[in-house]
């Protein structure tokens, strides 16, 4: 079931709202909270109900796990090599589902054998639920997990707004919001705020990721070449579509969250802004970025054993961050790029080193842009012909106008005149979507920013609705989240 669909909207999230205060109202609060892990199990269900049990088994199996971690009790075998057996258990579940066509596909490669593709179909929410599962157990090992509730563990796990894109979550900070007595009121400026939220992320959604996905699907999926303005304007639209789409989600499902009068962390701050790479990461998925610190590039050494094992330690919890986003060497890469950025930018400043802010800003947003060329593009050739475009690789159409005026030009092979971006689409309305989309990023508060000043008035409403009725009005065909894929 997808956040932007007629049944989210007007069926399911009404009916879960309603039902779920009806039943804290009476102070049946376990039964609340049980019936929302139901309603969040009827969400997952919605898409295949034959993974339903996949989930289950996983969120009792992790439970177990890290119950067994918490005891004091003397255990039969140590609790490290439990940790290891709950982990290593984890990442086979997800290896299995997401990886392993990609080590098949390789194998025929690599030993010139032909074995069939299983071509499994990847589970919704796998990639988060696992990683936010792994979190848990290795707290509990580490002795922080303070609560061993099953009931708000499973709600932790599943409750909707989150489950299938994230943000990952971590127990300490949503599990004891499921005990608030404060929680189990409706608190009108919350359902007031989630409503403006979801409003908002709705419309980032339908009407901006939407929008450049036909650009960005037409430049990397269908041409055969492109020059280089449509290359660019190829890469931009990518650039611009994963932003809206996935920000746009994260505000659906905090807002969501909001109307429960739960309280997710922050997932986007304004990462179009960031000045250098690390920057970016402290403000693009904010939550991935704390989850590889905290449970990969810190249990790795972090930058405690010299610098060469920092550059070490960086490059390994990127390159693992690329593989987790997806099955490819396009994602291998991508994770390779952004690592050697933060190398980059540690030696960088340890030399001392610094740049001019509007410099520092383009040369970090377009190696951004330049890397998501890898992180969306499905084969190697699609990464170098969007690629051999940007740079000029594929030559210079000009509009066909101007062919008389710079008619001095045809002396030059790779300057032809014509239409501008005929393969992907009408270039002045594309020029104009990314200019809406560049103020929009850059000048703009953010959804936090505004959370942090909202005041409910008319104004708010009237944006609210505004949001809202031009989201609905623009559901005319399903289109899913693009974090939905990792």
């Amino acid at each position: 079931m997808l956040f932007n669909s007629y049944i989210f909207i007007f069926i399911f999230l009404p009916l879960t709202f309603l039902i779920y205060f009806y039943l804290t109202s009476k102070r049946l609060v376990v039964g609340a909270k049980a019936f929302l892990v139901f309603a969040s199990l009827f969400f997952y269900s919605w898409w295949n109900i034959i993974y339903l049990p996949l989930i289950l088994g996983s969120i009792l199996f992790n439970f177990a796990i890290g119950a067994s971690l918490s005891k004091d009790e003397h255990l039969k075998i140590s609790k490290k090599t439990l940790l290891v057996f709950g982990i290593v258990f984890n990442l086979l579940l997800l290896g299995y589902f997401k990886y392993t066509d990609f080590f098949i596909y390789n194998t025929n490669l690599l030993f010139d054998s032909n074995i069939d593709l299983l071509h499994i179909v990847l589970p919704l929410g796998i990639s988060f639920f696992t990683f936010t599962q792994i979190a848990y157990i290795v707290d509990a090992y580490r002795g922080e997990v303070k609560e061993m509730d099953y009931l708000n563990y499973s709600l932790f796990v599943t409750f909707f707004p989150h489950l299938l894109a994230g943000p990952i979550l971590h127990h300490k900070e949503i599990m004891p919001q499921f005990n608030s007595t404060k929680n189990f009121v409706r608190n009108y400026r919350n359902i007031a705020m989630g409503i403006f939220l979801f409003s908002m992320g709705l419309f980032k959604k339908v009407i901006i990721a939407d929008t450049f996905a036909v650009w960005a699907t037409n430049g990397f999926d269908n041409a055969e070449a492109l020059s280089f303005l449509e290359a660019w304007a190829t890469s931009l639209s990518y650039t611009f579509q994963l932003y809206f789409d996935f920000s746009g989600y994260t505000d659906m499902a905090i807002g969501i969250a909001l109307m429960f009068n739960i309280k997710f962390p922050i997932n986007f701050n304004s990462p179009y802004k960031a000045m250098d790479i690390q920057d970016f990461w402290r403000r693009w998925h904010i939550t991935l970025s704390r989850f590889l610190k905290d449970y990969i590039y810190i249990p790795l050494g972090g930058n405690r054993k010299g610098e060469i094992r920092t550059y070490s330690n960086l490059m390994t919890t990127f390159i693992i961050g690329g593989i987790w986003h997806g099955a490819g060497w396009t994602f291998v890469f991508w994770g390779f790029l952004h690592g050697a950025a933060l190398v980059v930018h540690r030696l960088w400043k340890s030399l001392g080193f610094s740049m001019n802010n509007i410099l520092a800003w383009f040369v970090t947003f377009n190696f951004i842009n330049i890397s998501w060329v890898f992180f969306r593009a499905k084969e190697w050739n699609d990464a170098i012909k969007v690629i051999s475009g940007m740079f000029g690789l594929s030559g210079l159409i000009l509009p066909e106008k101007y062919a008389d005026k710079l008619s001095f030009l045809y002396s030059y092979d790779w300057i032809f005149f014509g239409k501008v971006t005929r393969h992907i689409g009408d270039g002045f309305e594309v020029l104009l979507w990314i200019i809406f989309a560049f103020l929009l990023t850059l000048f703009f508060k953010n959804s936090t920013q505004k959370l942090e000043n909202f005041k409910f008035n008319y104004i708010t409403i009237l944006i609210s609705t505004i949001l809202f009725i031009g989201g609905i009005l623009s559901l005319n065909k399903v289109s899913e989240f693009l974090y939905f894929n990792f």
